[in-house]
C-alpha cells in the first residue's frame, strides 16, 4: 500500500526515524541520566527518585545480578506492581547486559511456572504480597537467585507504615518461605560492594521477552530487541515531540509498568524527555487513584478505555483541576465514543487513540496530538511503519476495505522465543506481521480498527463485530459496562449476547435491546442480556469475551 498516510501527518513529524547513532537501550537511558541528573525521575507514595539517584541504584541492581555470576544474555524475572523497586530493577537488568522477563504479579502458580520455565530465567524479582506463588512452583523452574522486596521499601521511613498496613491491616501477604532470599536494599548494597563493569550491547540483543497470549492459548514470549524498542521510543519521541515540553511534563502512570504500553510509553519515551513519571500501585482503587492525582499537576495520561470510564463514573474525578492536562492517550483495547465524548467534556482535552501489539513494542500507529475531537480512528501509521489491509488469502486489499491489520516496521519483534513454527506462522513472506484485528485505512491514511479477527460473530451469513455493539450499548445511560459475544443459534448459527454492568439498576433488558433497535440494523441487534455485577479482565483492564464465552 502506498503510504497515503503521510499526507495527513502532523507538521514536524518525520516520515521515517533513524537509530543508527543508538547502540543500546542501555545508551539511551544513559544519556536521560546525564542531561536531567537533578529532575525527579520517579514519584511513588510521596517518594521521588532523581535521575540522578536512579543512575547509581540501576549500577547498584546491575553490580548485584554480576555479582551472582550472571552472564550477558541471561534472563531475569520481575514481578512486582508500579513501585519504585521496578525502574531500578528493570534498568539494572538491562545495564547487566540481561534480559528482562516480565510477569504479571497476578499469576497463578501454574501459569508463573510456564513462564519462568519458558524463559529458563535463572533470577527473579517479586514483590512479597506474591512469594507465595513463587514458593509453589520454584522447585521445578531453573530460578535459584531470589530477591524478594515489600512494597515499601523503597519508600524511607514512610515504607514501614506501608508495610505494616499492606501486611497486617489488608492483609495482603499470604504466608511465604523462599530458601535464601534476598531484599532490595541488601541486594543494592552487595552490588555496590562488587562494583558494575559496563557491557557491550548492541542493537540486535533481545532486550526484553515480553510475554503475550496467555488469554487466547499458551503465552509466549515476544523477542523484543534493542533494536525493537529503541526505534518505537524514537517513534513515540517524534510523533510528541512538536507537542511536548522537554523536561516539563508530569505522565501519570497508572497500567502496569510490566505491561508493553506502559513500558515503551511511560517509562521509556517520557524518560528519554526529562518527564516526571508518577506511578500508580494500585489503579483499581479509584478513590486512592483519584486522590493521589489531585496531589500533582499532571500533564499526560496514558490508560485503557475501563480505565477512563472508571473515573469518569466516580463522583471525586470531575472535582479535579485539570488546568495542567495537555494529553491523553488511549490504547490496549478500542475506545468507545461515548467515553471519549464525556472525556473531552470533563477534563476539557480529546482521548485520542493509538494501536500496538506487545509483537510491535507495541506502538504502530498513533492519531495526531493536535486534534481536538475524538475521530474513532486508531490513528496514522508512524513513522518507518507501513500498514497493509489484506484479505484471507494475503492479498491486499483497496482502502475502505475491511480486511486484517499487517504491520511492517522497525519496531517488529524479532520472533517468538523457542517458537520458530509460531514465528513463521504470523509473518507473511514479506516480513508484514499478521496482527489478528480487522480494519480498513480511509483515503486519507487513517486506520480504524473493526474489531478482533477471532470475536467476530456470525449471524445469519452476515458479519457483527463486538466492538460496534458494545459502542451502541455503551450510548445508553444507564450502563456502565459491556461486552457482547457471539453464542449458538439454532435458526441464525450465531446470535449476540450482551453482559452488561447497570448503573441504573431499573435497566431491563427490553429496554435495552429496545435502545439497540434505534442505533443497529436487526441482525447486529442482541439477542440476550445478562446483568452482572462486574466484568472479567486481564490485567490492564481489557475484559476477557473468551471468558464470557466459556462461562456462556
Amino acid at each position: 500500500m502506498d503510504r497515503i498516510w503521510l499526507q495527513s501527518y502532523p507538521q514536524g513529524v518525520p516520515p521515517d526515524i533513524d537509530i543508527d547513532h543508538i547502540p543500546s537501550l542501555v545508551a539511551l537511558f544513559e544519556d536521560a541520566c546525564r542531561n536531567f541528573a537533578d529532575k525527579v525521575a520517579y514519584i511513588s507514595m510521596g517518594k521521588t527518585m532523581t535521575y540522578r539517584q536512579l543512575d547509581a541504584e540501576t549500577r547498584a541492581f546491575a553490580g548485584w545480578l554480576q555479582s551472582l555470576g550472571l552472564a550477558k544474555g541471561e534472563r531475569v524475572a520481575l514481578m512486582m506492581p508500579n513501585l519504585l523497586q521496578y525502574p531500578v530493577a528493570l534498568f539494572g537488568t538491562l545495564r547487566a547486559g540481561c534480559v528482562v522477563v516480565n510477569c504479571n504479579p497476578l499469576y497463578t502458580p501454574r501459569e508463573l511456572e510456564h513462564q519462568l520455565k519458558d524463559c529458563g530465567a535463572t533470577t527473579i524479582v517479586i514483590v512479597e504480597n506474591f512469594a507465595h506463588t513463587l514458593q509453589q512452583i520454584i522447585g521445578k523452574t531453573a530460578v535459584r537467585h531470589v530477591l524478594v522486596t515489600p512494597m515499601g521499601e523503597m519508600l524511607g521511613i514512610k515504607g514501614h507504615i506501608v508495610n505494616f498496613v499492606v501486611r497486617h491491616v489488608k492483609k495482603l501477604v499470604p504466608a511465604w518461605s523462599l530458601h535464601g532470599c534476598i531484599g532490595f536494599k541488601a541486594a543494592l548494597r552487595r552490588g555496590r560492594a562488587h562494583g558494575w563493569q559496563k557491557v557491550a550491547l548492541n542493537r540486535e540483543d533481545v532486550a526484553f521477552l515480553q510475554y503475550t497470549g496467555g488469554t487466547t492459548g499458551v503465552s509466549k514470549g515476544a523477542m523484543l530487541t534493542h533494536a525493537n524498542i529503541a526505534s518505537n521510543v524514537m517513534q513515540a519521541h517524534a510523533w510528541i515531540k512538536p507537542v511536548i515540553r522537554e523536561g516539563e511534563e508530569l505522565i501519570l502512570t497508572a497500567l502496569p509498568l510490566y505491561h508493553i504500553f506502559a513500558l515503551t510509553a511511560n517509562c521509556l519515551t517520557f524518560l528519554m524527555i526529562g518527564a516526571q513519571n508518577l506511578l500508580i500501585a494500585n489503579p483499581r482503587d479509584i478513590p486512592g487513584f483519584i486522590q493521589e492525582w489531585g496531589k500533582y499537576p499532571v500533564t499526560v495520561i496514558t490508560g485503557v478505555n475501563t480505565l477512563f470510564n472508571a473515573l469518569l463514573n466516580h463522583p471525586d474525578f470531575a472535582k479535579l483541576d485539570f488546568s495542567s492536562m495537555r494529553v491523553t492517550l488511549g490504547g490496549g483495547m478500542a475506545v468507545q465514543a461515548p467515553v471519549a465524548e464525556r472525556w473531552l467534556k470533563t477534563v476539557g482535552v480529546p482521548l485520542l487513540q493509538a494501536y500496538g501489539l506487545t509483537e510491535t513494542s507495541p506502538a504502530a500507529t498513533i492519531n495526531p496530538l493536535d486534534m481536538h475531537e475524538f475521530n474513532g480512528a486508531i490513528g496514522l501509521p508512524i513513522s518507518s511503519t507501513e500498514v497493509s489491509i489484506r484479505d484471507d488469502e494475503g492479498r491486499e486489499v483497496p482502502p475502505t476495505q475491511i480486511g486484517e491489520i499487517c504491520i511492517r516496521g522497525p519496531q517488529v519483534m524479532k520472533g517468538y522465543w523457542n517458537r520458530p513454527d509460531e514465528t513463521d506462522h504470523v509473518f507473511h513472506p514479506d516480513r508484514f506481521l499478521r496482527t489478528g484485528d480487522m480494519g480498513f485505512v480511509d483515503p486519507k491514511g487513517f486506520v480504524f480498527l473493526v474489531d478482533r479477527k477471532k470475536d467476530m460473530i456470525l449471524v445469519s451469513g452476515f458479519n457483527v463485530y463486538p466492538n460496534e455493539v458494545e459502542e451502541a450499548v455503551a450510548m445508553h445511560p444507564g450502563v456502565i459496562d459491556v461486552a457482547a459475544i457471539g453464542v449458538p443459534d439454532e435458526n441464525t448459527g450465531e446470535a449476540v449476547k450482551i453482559f452488561v454492568v447497570r448503573k441504573d439498576p431499573r435497566l431491563t433488558e427490553a429496554a435495552l435491546i429496545a435502545h439497540c433497535r434505534t442505533v443497529l440494523t436487526g441482525y447486529k441487534v442482541p439477542k440476550k442480556v445478562e446483568f452482572r455485577d462486574d466484568l472479567p479482565r486481564t490485567n490492564v483492564g481489557k475484559i476477557l469475551r473468551r471468558a464470557l464465552k466459556e462461562q456462556g
